[in-house]
């Protein structure tokens, strides 16, 4: 009995936090995918064509466009790959790490299970080998303007990963860049990050519930840290953008020219005739993580790479209260 209880709370808590999580993830993942260049673009001859995508300049006014175009079912596309992705990692920390586990759907929040080097390396990879393939999953059917069924995962499969995919894998593995940027990521959070709040902050999750605050947390050294984390977001930002760009990048069999499967049957548009974000084409990828960048500044500008900054900047910031 106390099992069935243990597994319907645990259920129903990955179902409470996504009903309120998923909206606000579609939205960061599409507002930070929309491609808007600044000028005109070569078409395939050579001829020069304007850029019709939308342009989209704040969180909530993407949060607004996809409730218009694709109604609540489009806020709340990618709930399956969220949730399953939660309950197994939620599971994998409860049975095999012996630490609380950092969610990688809340970039900002580390927690490092050993202070040496050797685990804290260990604890990296074994974070960046569970959270790609969820990452990219999630990201492509967050992205899709494809209505997918929820328990039909095959038909999903079929639209969001490449014959090539679907037959290997571990293929999204070598997503151009996008490994990079990943773990590039963890280790500025658990290393610097979370290094200099060791130095700064006390941790206040290990007070017990009656004691006092310590002493050292002052709000001169909560200052102190609140700028280091503005700082961060320098480097953080950023690099949540390029990691979602590049998880869009569908993964092909070597450089033979692959034609564009058409979906299966019952795989219609959510949205009214008109997507809600506009992609790079795949036949001019991303070539990796620096070609990635370049581009974005080139073509976009350099303040699309801190598209929804303050969001990173609040996940940042929690962790001094953890």
């Amino acid at each position: 009995m106390g099992l069935i209880l243990f597994v319907l709370g645990f259920v129903f808590s990955i179902f409470l936090s996504s009903l309120i999580a998923v909206p606000l993830i579609g939205t960061l993942v599409r507002f930070r995918a929309n491609y808007t260049p600044k000028g005109l673009q070569l078409d395939q001859e050579g001829g020069a064509e304007a850029h019709v995508g939308p342009v989209v300049t704040s969180y909530f006014a993407m949060l607004l466009r996809v409730k218009r175009i694709e109604g609540w079912q489009g806020l709340y596309k990618g709930s399956m790959p969220i949730m399953l992705g939660s309950a197994f990692l939620t599971l994998f920390a409860t049975l095999v790490m012996d630490t609380s586990f950092a969610n990688p759907r809340s970039p900002g929040r580390y927690n490092v299970p050993a202070s040496g080097i050797l685990e804290l390396l260990e604890w990296t990879l074994v974070l960046t080998l569970l959270t790609i393939p969820f990452t990219i999953i999630t990201n492509r059917a967050i992205t899709t303007p494809r209505r997918l069924p929820w328990l039909n995962p095959l038909t999903s499969f079929h639209v969001l990963l490449t014959p090539t995919e679907r037959a290997r894998p571990w293929k999204l593995y070598t997503t151009p860049g996008f490994v990079v940027a990943q773990v590039l990521h963890i280790l500025y959070g658990v290393v610097v990050l979370h290094g200099v709040r060791l130095l700064i902050l006390p941790s206040l999750s290990d007070i017990q519930p009656g004691q006092e605050i310590p002493q050292n947390f002052t709000p001169l050294r909560l200052g102190i840290y609140v700028i280091c984390v503005m700082i961060s977001v320098i480097v953080l930002c950023p690099l949540e953008v390029i990691a979602t760009r590049l998880s869009l990048q569908r993964n092909h069999a070597g450089s033979a020219p692959v034609p564009t499967e058409e979906p299966e049957d019952g795989v219609e548009f959510i949205g009214q005739n008109e997507d809600v974000v506009g992609l790079r084409s795949e036949e001019d990828p991303y070539l990796g993580f620096v070609d990635c960048y370049k581009r974005i500044v080139n073509e976009e500008g350099v303040w699309v790479l801190y598209r929804a900054w303050w969001l990173t900047f609040l996940t940042a910031l929690s962790s001094a209260f953890s």
